[in-house]
């Protein structure tokens, strides 16, 4: 028998229930997949406390590598044996075994391991849309990225100064600061200490940068606009903070005609060609070297509450991963 990890309520670490599923033979379009690692992403707090509602009960996780073990009527993205891995829906990556849509799986190349995929896959696509789709990032440069020493940021920040950019990193601690240097970040800014927006002007001479990739939210957007050069963009993609309150749009102007954007993994990879375009440029960067995906947490998958709290806690850096 298989096992899943359930949600029938939501709220803290404790309402995720280790359970036994069924798992049918794949519908047409579908394709069962054996995990061998699943990845533990932020998105998956808000889903469990009910920031992002669900339909309850449910599944949870968006992220996955393993190898496919059936596939049903139709399918021909992928085969039995295949090395695969994915992000995004349909919810219910923490699970030993699931089907899922095979238009949602990328073949795995042999350089990368189960284990980096699952570590890489969501964080990985998503710091490809922002740095390659939502703002283009170019050589010379200046970008600024908090929390550099989480996941998307330790894979951005790296991915960012491959592509010539001045880095400028946020961390909440000594130890992250370390972390975030060693990972592409030409400065680094601990905002615990430090006013990021003051010493951001600094660093640039006055300038401002280019781009804010903020996944923090309520905590950081309103210093993050202060930062920006005129008709800088404000890529806003997380809310680890709290949910950013509402904007007064002559803010904008009065800064210097600044955008801002919300983007959505989803949206950006709803279609088949750009899945396989991101994870094209994601594998390619991380199989060159340029990109080191650091899996610097792993956990039994029935112990998913622990990695919950101490995800929230702040104690983890890089990439956390379960293992069924």
């Amino acid at each position: 028998m298989n096992h899943a990890m359930r949600i029938h309520q939501t709220g803290g670490p404790e309402v995720l229930c280790w359970e036994e599923i069924d798992v049918p033979e794949p519908a047409p379009g579908e394709a069962r997949v054996r995990h061998a690692a699943v990845g533990l992403n932020f998105i998956d707090v808000y889903h469990r406390n009910g920031l992002y509602p669900l339909p309850l009960p449910s599944g949870i996780g968006l992220e996955g590598a393993g190898v496919v073990e059936a596939v049903g009527a139709g399918v021909s993205e992928v085969a039995v044996g295949d090395r695969v891995a994915y992000a995004g829906g349909p919810l219910g990556a923490y699970a030993e075994a699931r089907n899922i849509p095979a238009h949602r799986l990328l073949r795995l190349p042999d350089s990368i391991t189960f284990e980096t995929a699952a570590a890489m896959m969501l964080q990985g696509v998503t710091a490809a849309y922002l740095l390659r789709r939502t703002y283009r990032v170019q050589a010379g440069d200046a970008v600024l990225i908090h929390a550099a020493a989480g996941g998307v940021g330790l894979i951005a920040c790296q991915w960012a100064k491959a592509l010539g950019a001045t880095v400028i990193g946020t961390v909440g601690s000594a130890a992250k600061a370390e972390l975030a240097k060693a990972h592409g970040c030409d400065y680094v800014i601990n905002y615990a200490s430090e006013d990021f927006s003051r010493r951001v002007r600094e660093i640039t001479a006055g300038e401002g940068v280019a781009v804010v990739y903020d996944g923090v939210g309520k905590d950081t957007f309103s210093g993050s606009l202060d930062c920006l050069r005129p008709m800088g963009m404000m890529v806003t993609y997380g809310n680890a903070s709290g949910p950013v309150p509402p904007l007064d749009l002559l803010t904008l102007t009065q800064k210097g005609s600044l955008f801002v954007t919300r983007p959505t993994l989803m949206n950006y990879t709803a279609k088949r060609s750009d899945l396989e375009a991101l994870g094209g440029e994601l594998f390619a960067v991380v199989a060159s070297g340029q990109v080191r995906i650091e899996v610097n947490q792993r956990y039994a998958l029935k112990d998913a509450a622990a990695a919950h709290r101490d995800l929230e806690a702040r104690k983890t850096t890089g990439s956390t991963i379960f293992i069924p």
